[in-house]
């Protein structure tokens, strides 16, 4: 007979509940306390090699170096795509673009796709998002709460993500989706930053030297010096509210800098993305470095592994977390990126493995070169116009610089990105690398036939949005819309297929 039967009957009614109120309380405390709260902050247009903790030394962020310094950085972290909405819809859905159903830009993730922030909200977590959306209307549902307005975001989108830390409710754990609008372009003024100085800033390849490339240069680091700051703000209001412990902070970004031979990419400046984890209750080390590969769809099946929540097989992503508690521990073997229409059609693949990266390009024929960024009013950068002039005046261009304008472009290419970080010397023909080249062309055809991967016949796909050479805009949507056009994966119904192919 246990102690509590020995009572009387109006003692024994008290200590019941007396009881069930301290486990109510255990088990509320639990729901925040045992689970990390989750927060994905996506920057806009970065490249990995723009932040100071990868070695860039003239641009400032002194918040993200510190989180680097307090958690891990990645070095071999890629996205899907080159550009925002592909990117974004792939990191939700947790699958390849062409799978998602969204593989063209500004194309909303169709109804029906999986949203790990919907299974994080089963799991009993608070999920909101603040900042820059291109996902569509379907995936809204995901959230608690959707913050797309740009009053309250502001001009870098970042205006009310510490508003969002204390609007959570305090009895659950939560999920946060913070997307900033920096640094894509054009350029917005910050006034409470300190310009950077043109005039002392490196060049990088394929970018020209002179006056107005630099200006444009240092505009773009004023921005990812705006995103940093608001980041501190983030860290310090998780500190404030003695939560920083057990809150996973995952910094990465959609796409490379807007700039040639970046964003619209898929080279490492396009594709490869600052991948930062700050966490301190759940890193092995701090300050340490991951050389493993990962991928961007790998987030989602993560975040619901460390949440207790179900994985649905439809994410075709992996769980990094085996990275979080050993930075040597590798996952996979490939990593598979695409590029599709962005404005202009295009029909680019590339898988990196090892040292290698692997390019195929069903439309060789067509120019890279974004000549509306430097040929026609209203879209003129400086980047891109000072690199077409020198073009175009027959002076000497470095090997970067010829890529950039190299047309027919090769079908398949081969780089050693230890050896070649640029990716200027292609080994496709080199017969020293012939066994190589067979292995990474017969991964790819798997991928693309397990996939459900497809090339739009000519007529049916997607049309270009500007003359490619005048920049002359042809038509004034966004997207001359889903069902107008055939897009990749679309005539073997790619969206429901989860497979997904070699790893």
């Amino acid at each position: 007979m246990n102690s509590i039967s020995k009572l009387p009957v109006g003692m024994q009614t008290i200590t019941f509940a007396v009881l069930f109120l301290s486990v109510a309380i255990s088990c509320t405390e639990g729901a925040e306390g045992d689970r990390p709260n989750l927060i994905l902050i996506i920057a806009d247009d970065v490249s990995a090699t723009d932040i100071g903790c990868y070695g860039n030394s003239d641009v400032r962020t002194p918040n993200l170096d510190r989180m680097a310094a307090e958690g891990r950085k990645w070095t071999r972290a890629y996205l899907t795509a080159p550009v925002c909405s592909p990117t974004r819809c792939s990191i939700i859905s947790g699958r390849y673009p062409h799978n998602s159903g969204a593989p063209e830009l500004h194309t909303a993730l169709p109804s029906g796709q999986p949203l790990f922030p919907r299974q994080l909200r089963k799991a009993g977590y608070w999920c909101a998002q603040a900042g820059k959306w291109h996902l569509g209307q379907y995936a809204k549902e995901a959230f608690d709460k959707v913050v797309d307005d740009k009053n309250k975001n502001g001009v870098g989108g970042e205006e009310y993500w510490v508003e969002l830390l204390r609007e959570r409710p305090r009895e659950k754990p939560f999920f946060l989706w913070l997307a900033a609008f920096d640094a894509h372009r054009s350029w917005q003024p910050d006034p409470d930053g300190t310009p950077h100085d043109p005039k002392t800033i490196r060049i990088p390849d394929p970018l020209v030297d002179t006056p107005q490339t630099r200006a444009d240069l240092a505009g773009y680091y004023d921005e990812i010096q705006r995103l940093d700051r608001y980041i501190g703000n983030v860290i310090q209001e998780l500190r404030d509210q003695k939560i920083l412990d057990n809150t996973l902070v995952l910094f990465i970004s959609d796409n490379g800098r807007p700039f040639p031979r970046a964003k619209r990419w898929l080279t490492e400046e396009g594709m490869r993305t600052p991948w930062i984890v700050h966490w301190p209750n759940g890193l092995s080390e701090t300050g340490d470095v991951c050389n493993e590969l990962v991928s961007v769809i790998d987030i989602g099946p993560t975040f619901l592994k460390l949440a207790g929540a179900e994985v649905p097989e439809a994410l075709q992503g992996r769980d990094f977390s085996p990275q979080l508690s050993d930075p040597n521990s590798s996952i996979c073997d490939y990593v598979f990126a695409e590029r599709n229409w962005q404005v202009e059609y295009c029909h680019e693949r590339v898988l990196r493995h090892g040292p290698w990266s692997y390019y195929r390009n069903e439309a060789p024929d067509l120019a890279h070169f974004g000549y509306v960024n430097a040929t026609f009013p209203g879209y003129l950068f400086p980047g891109y116009v000072d690199l077409w002039k020198k073009f175009q005046s027959g002076e000497p261009l470095t090997e970067a610089q010829k890529s950039v304008f190299l047309q027919p472009r090769p079908r398949e290419q081969l780089f050693n990105l230890g050896k070649d970080p640029m990716e200027v010397v292609d080994l496709a023909n080199d017969p020293a690398h012939a066994e190589t080249l067979v292995k990474l062309r017969t991964t790819m055809d798997e991928w693309i036939k397990r996939t459900g991967d497809t090339r739009p016949p000519a007529g049916r796909h997607t049309p270009d949005r500007h003359d490619r050479i005048t920049g002359r805009r042809l038509f004034s949507a966004g997207h001359p819309g889903p069902t107008k056009y055939e897009a990749p994966g679309q005539s073997t119904d790619a969206a429901k297929i989860n497979d997904p192919g070699p790893r």
